[in-house]
Formats: structure tokens, sequence, C-alpha cells
């Protein structure tokens, strides 16, 4: 189960925290959610802090955020790994 929380949001930029799993459901949900930050042309960062495991489509879904310019911050080494092939270096920390 995955569980978005908005930690800081003005009209520049947000900040949202995913924790637990991103997989199934949960990809479609954060997608949803994120990109109506997107839509209003806010900065967007995703603090993964406690974002335990992505299943395939979790991860095709962050890198493709990456690729858009949002930020990704307090990833684990393991995720950090599975996005790093197509992630731009230095992005990710």
């Amino acid at each position: 189960m995955l569980r978005i929380s908005e930690i800081q949001v003005s009209n520049e930029a947000a900040i949202l925290r995913l924790e637990g799993e991103m997989s199934g459901n949960g990809v479609q949900e954060a997608r949803r959610v994120i990109e109506e930050f997107l839509r209003e042309k806010r900065r967007m960062t995703l603090d993964m802090t406690e974002l335990l495991f992505a299943d395939r489509a979790g991860i095709a879904l962050l890198q493709e955020l990456n690729r858009r310019q949002v930020e990704l911050i307090n990833c684990s080494p393991f995720l950090a790994e599975q996005l790093k092939d197509t992630t731009i270096e230095g992005v990710l920390r």
C-alpha cells in the first residue's frame, strides 16, 4: 500500500513524501496526484525516505518523473540502484 503525504506545498513548489510500497493501484494513484501538481507548473520533489518497494511499473513511473525534472530525494540504496540505469546522474541524492 502506498501513502502520499504533502510535506510542503506552495504556489511554486511541492514536496511529497512516498511511504510504503509503490505497486499495483498505488502506481496509478501516485501518477494522478503528482500530475495534478505538475499541471500547475510547480517544481516537484518526492521524498522517498519511507518508500520500501517499487514494482516495475513504479520504477518506470519514477524514471519518467525524473526525466521530467522531478527531484527524487532520500532514496534507499536499493531503489537508487534500480533507478540508476536511466536517470540523469546527480539528480538522485
